[in-house]
């Protein structure tokens, strides 16, 4: 037993306590996707995260068991759909087991790997590494290629969607503004 395992042994915390305060946690949604053998593959995600940017890293975790964390080691690649606010039927669509995921979704490839139309943001990665941790594997992605458009996120808390609650409220200098401040 390592001294991680140990200690959290020992801490005697209940897995639906800690499942419950950790889903308190608004977390960005994305669907993560591969391709393998020309077929596509794909899950939603709340476990992204921006790791550096030198060099450009991002992070994702999967169940140890998740079909999907296969077929990424297995290709070396994936990419990331990060959703945007009114894209919750995409999350449910792709967290859903037994289903073509792809068919009614409208998608494209990009850099060979599936992106989904209309997603708030897109990153292809290379996998760069893989840590372990408990029940799921960490993956490190060197991000490849990104687009991006100004959507709302979309993001998941308390077992429910939602996004940021001031992201339409936010002021937005005019462009001619930030040239002019800049120009001092």
């Amino acid at each position: 037993m390592t001294a991680t395992t140990a200690a959290a042994a020992g801490a005697g915390i209940d897995p639906e306590r800690a499942k419950d305060i950790m889903g308190s946690v608004c977390a960005p949604v994305g669907v993560v996707t591969t391709t393998e053998d020309g077929r596509t593959y794909g899950a939603t995600v709340s476990s992204f995260a921006a790791l550096s940017i030198e060099p450009p890293l991002i992070t994702v975790s999967f169940e140890r068991t998740s079909y999907l964390l296969g077929r990424i080691r297995s290709a070396g690649r994936f990419g990331v759909n990060l959703l945007g606010h009114g894209q919750d039927d995409l999350a449910t669509t792709f967290a859903r087991r037994g289903v073509d995921r792809f068919a009614e979704t409208a998608w494209h490839l990009d850099s060979g790997l599936p992106r989904i139309e209309g997603a708030a943001g897109w990153l292809a990665c290379d996998l760069y590494d893989t840590v372990e941790g408990g029940d799921h594997l960490l993956l490190f992605g060197l991000v490849t290629r990104v687009a991006r458009v100004d959507l709302p996120p979309l993001i998941y808390a308390h077992r429910t969607f939602g996004t940021h609650s001031r992201f339409g409220d936010r002021k937005r200098p005019l462009i001619a503004d930030v040239i002019a401040a800049c120009s001092c």
